[in-house]
């Protein structure tokens, strides 16, 4: 904007206030990245953005108006940019999937509870790589940590000028940020990784890839080295740590490096394979689907309590025929819910009768498998098969329990630990969508 020429009252309250000039120079470019990347739909754009103009002035003089007015237009802006700059895999990227799926299907034959595992780590990238992590001067118990005052070991001095110029600062909840110096173009010269921890309620972390250009780093969006950059939308994927079952390995296919994103849930791992210094768009998925042996323990133990307990027949029994109406491949939630899993006394009426057709509302935390009656003798339960998205170990197999509650008492639960060990059953390869990033 040209505050010299500022006419309207929506006009001269940008130009009077700091912050509101720095929002419209900061639309103002990507805009212009826009208009360059839609060269044919430049005329509709500009149409657009007369329209929001409009929109705008409305505000007045009034600044949080006025902001809000920005701050949502430049999301819409950005969302645009990053679709029309989004990455299109090529053949070297089809090429790449389909040696992953080969590699997948082989140790399938010979490791089918960990195919998808160890395919990836016989192509994990292991040296090259430096990593370090934003330091707390110790003064101050709350002080939050920043990034580091002197150059980490592994760094070389060349590295640590370029990170300084590149104005690296802040970070996500508290200061917590590390960084990655890894050559992820092959150019022979390490590019920058940046995690950064948000916390919030799922406990997230955004990580960005920033190539080095010159005597700094930037990234494929044209964003800097400020670990806080995530706020802007600036990365290239985002970690769960709560509500998800999320990882992320680094892999080289092909002479390519990627990223190998899980998304996981029950009964199958999804697979991305990011290109790093991009914007994501399309990319190269692979699903690998398992199908689980479902049992209850006799022996239930509980870790929190330290107790350990054995079931009577009919309380087991009971329980595994309940557990056999359950999915052993799909989590299929609380299902149709079109008629009651146990039966309905005449005297319940009303909103009281919904206790009857599921277990209740679920939560972010976990994932509904499945809801289904269990019958003890002439009593008729609730129950609820629960997992963590998949979440599986060596030792302890799938992560999962049964909950059981009379259905006029949804207070009173019981809890039972559900083994569930898995066999890999079948590969999928496909090109799509980014799945899992969180809805960010």
């Amino acid at each position: 904007m040209q505050c010299e020429r500022a006419a309207s009252s929506t006009e001269i309250a940008i130009c009077a206030n700091e912050d509101l000039r720095k929002l419209d120079s900061k639309l103002s470019a990507v805009y212009g990245k826009l208009a360059s990347a839609q060269a044919r739909q430049r005329a509709a754009l500009r149409q657009a953005q007369l329209a929001w103009l409009k929109t705008r002035d409305q505000c007045g003089a009034d600044k949080s108006c006025i902001n809000a007015q920005y701050d949502e237009r430049l999301a819409a802006l950005q969302a645009q940019l990053r679709e029309a700059a989004a990455y299109k895999p090529d053949s070297v990227d089809r090429q790449a999937l389909e040696d992953l799926r080969q590699a997948v299907e082989a140790m399938r034959k010979t490791e089918p509870v960990f195919p998808l595992e160890k395919a990836l780590d016989a192509i994990r990238i292991k040296t090259g790589v430096t990593t370090f992590a934003n330091v707390k001067d110790g003064k101050q118990t709350g002080d939050d940590a920043h990034f580091p005052a002197t150059r980490p070991p592994g760094v070389t001095s060349d590295e640590w000028r370029a990170l300084l110029a590149s104005g690296i600062e802040g970070g996500g909840e508290n200061g917590n940020a590390s960084y990655t110096l890894m050559d992820i173009d092959g150019d022979g010269q390490r590019d920058l990784i940046i995690d950064t921890y948000s916390g919030g309620t799922g406990l997230f972390s955004f990580v960005s890839a920033l190539r080095r250009e010159g005597g700094k780093f930037a990234g494929a969006d044209g964003s800097t080295g400020r670990a806080d950059a995530f706020e802007e939308g600036g990365y290239l994927y985002s970690i769960n740590g709560r509500g998800a079952n999320q990882a992320a390995d680094w892999v080289r296919l092909r002479g390519r490096v990627y990223v190998a994103y899980w998304n996981s849930y029950y009964g199958v791992d999804n697979v991305h394979l990011l290109r790093p210094l991009t914007v994501v768009g399309e990319v190269p998925r692979l699903a690998v689907h398992y199908r689980y042996q479902l049992s209850i323990p006799k022996v239930q133990k509980d870790e929190e309590k330290g107790t350990v307990a054995t079931l009577d027949s009919t309380l087991h029994a009971a329980l595994t025929r309940a557990l056999a109406q359950a999915s052993s491949e799909v989590a299929r939630d609380a299902g149709s819910m079109d008629k009651p899993l146990c039966p309905v006394p005449d005297t319940v009426k009303g909103d009281d009768r919904g206790a009857y057709y599921s277990y209740g509302t679920g939560h972010y935390t976990f994932e509904i498998v499945a809801d289904m009656p269990v019958w003890v003798g002439r009593q008729c339960y609730i129950g609820r098969l629960v997992d963590w998205f998949g979440g599986y170990s060596p030792k302890d197999g799938l992560f999962a329990q049964l909950w059981m509650r009379k259905p006029e008492d949804q207070e009173q639960a019981q809890t039972y630990s559900v083994k569930g060990l898995r066999t890999a059953v079948g590969i999928k390869a496909s090109i799509g969508k980014m799945e899992g990033d969180n809805d960010m």
